[in-house]
């Protein structure tokens, strides 16, 4: 059977334009990875104990498990927005690599969709197939931090 190429094999066009439309205003899940939580803490001078409690929560996952997210303000902007991201260079690698993620680059459609709230998404560097394909690797490679859940039956 034929595999036929992705819809982004001549690249795609994307800038981040910090304008802040995916940190804000909508519930949703920043998920970090132990390299992330070591980054943000060392970023706000906090001990990596001390930073997850203050910033960090823990959200039901398959078979039994928590996976490690940012906390959100109570207007569902992400507890790190503050008139812009307060660790803008040291932001979790789900951060860094929106808009490529594999749910949006799936099908050109849901691009086109994220493009619709993304001023950045087919604006300026163009990505290419490579480029692209190292960012889907590099969140395949740094695994979410999991624990089992605290709640589970028979624990």
């Amino acid at each position: 059977m034929h595999k036929s190429k992705p819809f982004y094999n001549d690249g795609l066009n994307f800038t981040c334009t910090q304008c802040s439309n995916c940190c804000r205003h909508e519930t949703g899940f920043v998920f970090l990875s132990e390299n992330d939580v070591s980054e943000l803490a060392d970023e706000l001078k906090m001990p990596v104990q001390r930073f997850i409690k203050a910033y960090c929560r823990w959200i039901p996952s398959e078979l039994n498990s928590e996976r490690l997210s940012l906390r959100e303000k109570s207007n569902f902007d992400c507890i790190l927005w503050d008139c812009g991201c307060k660790v803008y260079n040291s932001r979790p690698l789900q951060c860094q690599a929106f808009p490529f993620w594999h749910n949006v680059l799936e099908l050109e459609e849901l691009w086109t969709w994220t493009g619709a709230s993304c001023p950045g998404i087919n604006q300026g560097k163009l990505h290419n197939k490579k480029e692209i394909e190292k960012i889907l690797r590099s969140q395949e490679i740094k695994p979410i931090i999991s624990r089992k859940a605290l709640n589970a039956r028979g624990s």
